[in-house]
């Protein structure tokens, strides 16, 4: 699995932001093992420079794998939160292709 980008909008790209990205992206992994490539980019921030409460922070993260590519994006009170969230939903998808694709294998061989 490669990590292509982790971009920061409206916001300082700190340390600490960056490696919680990349340990959560990383935790991916072992769902990746199949498809190669694997690439990753991620983008995290404010949704605006205008805002300063309610859901303004941003995580999106796109994965390409071969045959497609899958998105997921959250948008919440805490970055955080954000990162989470999003993380959950790309490994909700890459389940859900992995299973579609299982099926499809199975259809093939009967």
């Amino acid at each position: 699995m490669n990590i292509l980008a982790t971009l920061a909008t409206h916001i300082e790209m700190t340390d600490a932001i960056r490696n919680y990205v990349q340990e959560k992206l990383m935790s991916l992994e072992k769902f990746c093992e199949r498809y190669q490539p694997c690439e990753i980019s991620s983008e995290v921030g404010k949704t605006s420079e205008h805002h300063q409460k309610g859901k303004i922070f941003r995580a999106e993260f796109m994965i390409t794998i071969p045959g497609t590519t899958l998105r997921a994006e959250a948008i919440e009170e805490d970055l955080y939160a954000a990162i989470d969230i999003a993380k959950d939903e790309l490994k909700r998808q890459l389940i859900e292709h992995k299973e579609r694709l299982d099926d499809k294998h199975k259809e093939n061989q009967g």
